[in-house]
């Protein structure tokens, strides 16, 4: 009897909630990290410098303040997500394609643990 599997095992789960929360782990020392960057680099010790060099450290500051934004917002967006790859795993219904309703790859899910497409219903998304 080939009877297709319909969702991952509670031991299986368990093994994804692991590396899940590992990653959350991760990804939030990380962004820890980006928000004391741009908490902290207000003061670089330009204030006895030329003002040419002040202007372009401040024209460059302020990107790299934009850019470590940017950075902390994608961070955000990836704990969130993995956060809800956890809920997904609670209520048994992780590693289920949204679009296909197939199992998704436990190889891509290692890989992208908060993934909620299968590679097929990815590609049809472009």
């Amino acid at each position: 009897m080939n009877e297709n599997k319909v969702r991952y095992s509670d031991k299986e789960l368990e093994e994804f909630r692991l590396i899940i929360e590992e990653k959350i782990s991760h990804s939030e020392e990380d962004l820890a990290l980006i928000e004391s960057a741009f908490k902290n680099d207000s003061n670089n010790g330009t204030e006895d410098t030329s003002p040419t060099f002040k202007a372009f450290e401040e024209g460059s500051e302020t990107m790299s303040k934009e850019s470590n934004v940017q950075l902390a917002i994608r961070q955000e967006k990836f704990i969130r997500d993995l956060k809800n790859a956890l809920l997904r795993i609670e209520n048994k219904s992780y590693g289920i394609c949204r679009v296909t309703g197939n199992l998704i790859p436990k190889e891509r899910l290692k890989l992208v643990p908060h993934a909620t497409l299968s590679i097929e219903a990815k590609r049809h998304q472009y």
